[in-house]
């Protein structure tokens, strides 16, 4: 397989996943601002942070309100990480690689790219939200069926199962870092609505229903960071997400060095003492060392396969 197309095709599923995981964290802080009093204030900048795009927010906007706040993660073609700039690269990921992809996933994105053109502006707005997100989250749900169900797994699918798992970890270890901070500042137990938040953050990872199912308790700041972290059986927690990224590197050629640093990621996370770490106030400085992790496995992915690469 050339560089350039193993390339492409792990750009195209970061791109994907990470317009997914905007979607589903704007419908869950959504939802959350809606059943929280109105005497509550919510930062919608926190939704910002969670993208690492905070100081590019700032050079465009002087006020943090929801509408900036929704258009900069939804709409603004100067912002890479929007949803409308990710399915836009995806897109083009994708149209570059027609041959190493079905057909039918080149159609899904193309007529996704044309929805959100025509439709992003009533998006952003209140009324058609929810409706405009929860129909990305469908789309991406189907081209990645497809690519699962009708592409070879070969090379090239391997790269996409790195790319949307290494972007998924990312994500998942940022939106905890969100939610352990407000329980460091006394959300869980001390406050109201701590439940309401963690409820909120296992909504971004849409791992509530999951999390009542293997938990089998209430809704509490440690039980949520250890099942979003180190429950193996669910798909979209960061234990999981980096074991997918160490078995797909195995099976590619040249994978001595991202192969070590993805099995070091994993052992991190599974050896990791939730309650301990957090008894400590260290929850923070362990994902962000897992955050870390996932940039320096991206760097080994890139310099080992790709000779030259964009950068994210």
């Amino acid at each position: 397989m050339l560089s350039r197309v193993a390339e492409r095709l792990y750009w195209m599923a970061r791109y994907l996943e990470r317009a997914e995981n905007n979607a589903r964290m704007i419908m869950a802080f959504n939802s959350l601002a809606l059943d929280m009093p109105r005497e509550t204030q919510l930062s919608w900048k926190g939704l910002v942070a969670v993208t690492g795009m905070g100081a590019l927010f700032d050079q465009h906007h002087q006020k943090a309100d929801e509408r900036n706040c929704v258009k900069f993660l939804m709409a603004d073609s100067y912002n890479p990480s929007s949803i409308a700039s990710c399915i836009k690269a995806a897109r083009e990921n994708v149209r570059t690689t027609r041959d190493q992809v079905p057909t039918d996933a080149w159609e899904v994105i193309n007529e996704l790219y044309r929805y959100i053109q025509e439709y992003i502006d009533q998006g952003v707005g209140k009324r058609a939200r929810y409706d405009f997100l929860n129909e990305i989250v469908g789309r991406c749900q189907m081209l990645n069926g497809l690519l699962a169900g009708c592409m070879s797994h070969d090379e090239g699918y391997d790269f996409i199962r790195v790319g949307r798992n290494l972007e998924r970890a990312d994500m998942a270890t940022r939106q905890i870092e969100v939610g352990a901070l407000q329980f460091l500042d006394g959300w869980d137990g001390t406050e109201t609505y701590g439940g309401l938040l963690w409820t909120s953050v296992l909504r971004y990872q849409s791992a509530f229903q999951m999390y009542r199912h293997n938990v089998r308790r209430k809704v509490s700041g440690p039980l949520v960071i250890r099942f979003l972290l180190q429950n193996e059986p669910f798909p979209r927690s960061v234990l999981h997400s980096l074991s997918e990224v160490a078995g797909a590197l195995g099976r590619l050629p040249r994978n001595e060095i991202p192969l070590r640093t993805a099995l070091q990621a994993v052992r991190h996370t599974r050896e990791g003492d939730v309650d301990a770490l957090i008894r400590k106030e260290d929850v923070i400085l362990f994902l962000e060392n897992l955050q870390l992790d996932i940039g320096e496995l991206h760097d080994d992915i890139a310099e080992t396969w790709f000779p030259v690469y964009e950068t994210a």
